[in-house]
């Protein structure tokens, strides 16, 4: 049995969606880690939330995320940070852990790894962001070698350390996902309402064809949520929020297609997967994790990116895809004991180095 700590992101609670895919990542992984036996223990800011796992919450104000960043940012760390009040807390702690597993996407952490006893294991969410996180993992890289995890080979390629990461994949857990043979008639955009998530062109795509939007996620950007409402007055679109896993898996499905639209290297796109387990296809630009994910003309279509000509295209094209190959793919590539097989032989390998 293993004793894990895991550290989440700083962003925002857990179970606000502030933190994105990463929080699903995280949630799914401390659920099958605890069925196999391990100590779960997760540190997270305050008013997180997550069901049945150990929680131990932290106050202090929420660190920016890197993506609302521009690259050459200078390191930043608010008073009375909720990201240095977590670290404080797991280096007290320490002792108690066979493994500390870090979510964050942020410069502190890898800063802080010279200093902890414990080993510990960093989940990368993110491509490339900036260069003081890009040199600081880089240093990581190279005195902690094998300790850095990635979900996909393209996430990986944006680091100068591609070659020594750990590709990890992601997982649903599929039993909250219902396959639906017969969609409505509707299209589907889930994922952070912000400007390199480009909803726009799903948008575009959506009104080209005729077809509704149904539209989730957190609104992180509410001006550029406004804009698009602005640009497009006469479009079919229904907001439906930021919903639960279970609440998300049971309208989703519904859907004929998800669209992706990443104008950034997307890491993986846990909101691929989610759509898959309920069969249905992702049309995605072809740019980062996705591609790695979708198989072409069998579990959706990737086209070239920021061409929405290339969306309504594969949108037309949808009735080629069989839905049951969705799910098959899903329960065969993603399923929690695939995952779990994955980050424990990666947390064994860890600890028996140090």
């Amino acid at each position: 049995m293993l004793r894990l700590l895991f550290l989440s992101t700083p962003v925002g609670p857990l179970g606000s969606g502030l933190g994105g895919g990463v929080e699903l990542t995280l949630y799914n992984l401390a659920e099958e880690m605890q069925r196999r036996g391990h100590e779960v223990v997760v540190v997270a800011p305050s008013h997180s939330l997550l069901s049945g796992i150990n929680l131990v919450k932290i106050t202090g104000n929420l660190q920016i995320p890197a993506q609302t960043q521009t690259r050459d940012v200078p390191i930043s760390l608010p008073e009375n940070g909720v990201l240095a009040n977590m670290w404080e807390y797991a280096h007290t702690v320490q002792t108690q852990y066979d493994l500390i597993v870090n979510f964050a996407f942020d410069w502190l952490p890898f800063y802080l790894t010279r200093f902890f006893s414990t080993p510990i294991a960093h989940f990368i969410s993110m491509g490339s962001m900036s260069l003081a996180l890009d040199h600081i993992m880089n240093q990581v890289a190279e005195t902690h070698p094998g300790t850095i995890g990635v979900y996909t080979r393209s996430q990986a390629e944006t680091f100068a350390f591609a070659d020594t990461c750990e590709i990890l994949s992601s997982a649903v857990d599929l039993s909250l996902y219902q396959f639906c043979a017969q969609p409505d008639n509707c299209l589907a955009w889930v994922g952070r309402i912000a400007p390199e998530k480009a909803l726009e062109d799903g948008v575009a795509a959506a009104v080209a064809t005729g077809i509704p939007l149904k539209i989730w996620g957190k609104i992180q950007d509410e001006d550029y949520w406004q804009s698009i409402l602005s640009n497009y007055p006469g479009a079919s679109l229904e907001y439906c929020g930021f919903l639960s896993t279970e609440a998300l898996g049971a309208s989703l499905g519904r859907c004929r297609a998800l669209l992706m639209t990443p104008r950034w290297i997307e890491a993986f796109g846990n909101v691929a997967i989610e759509a898959m387990a309920c069969g249905v296809p992702v049309i995605s630009y072809a740019r980062g994790g996705p591609t790695e994910i979708i198989r072409q003309g069998e579990t959706g279509f990737l086209v070239p990116p920021d061409q929405v000509s290339g969306l309504v295209t594969a949108i037309e094209s949808l009735d080629q895809i069989d839905r049951c190959n969705c799910r098959l793919q899903a329960e065969r590539e993603y399923s929690l004991e695939a995952l779990g097989d994955r980050f424990e032989s990666w947390f064994d390998k860890i600890i028996k180095k140090d």
